[in-house]
């Protein structure tokens, strides 16, 4: 016998497991962001000023 009819927690459920997949891809997103961004270096003379000590 298979569930032919959704009840609303169904739908209530699906809407919160797509709102916390959206969260946690966004926060990857910005941990990736950061990443890059502190790994790449603008300015190559900042780098070897700091190696020097």
């Amino acid at each position: 016998m298979a569930i032919t009819k959704l009840h609303d927690i169904h739908a209530r459920r699906r809407s919160r497991n797509v709102g916390l997949g959206l969260a946690l891809a966004a926060f990857v997103v910005l941990l990736i962001g950061l990443t890059v961004v502190k790994v790449t270096v603008l300015d190559p003379s900042i780098a070897t000023q700091e190696t020097q000590y």
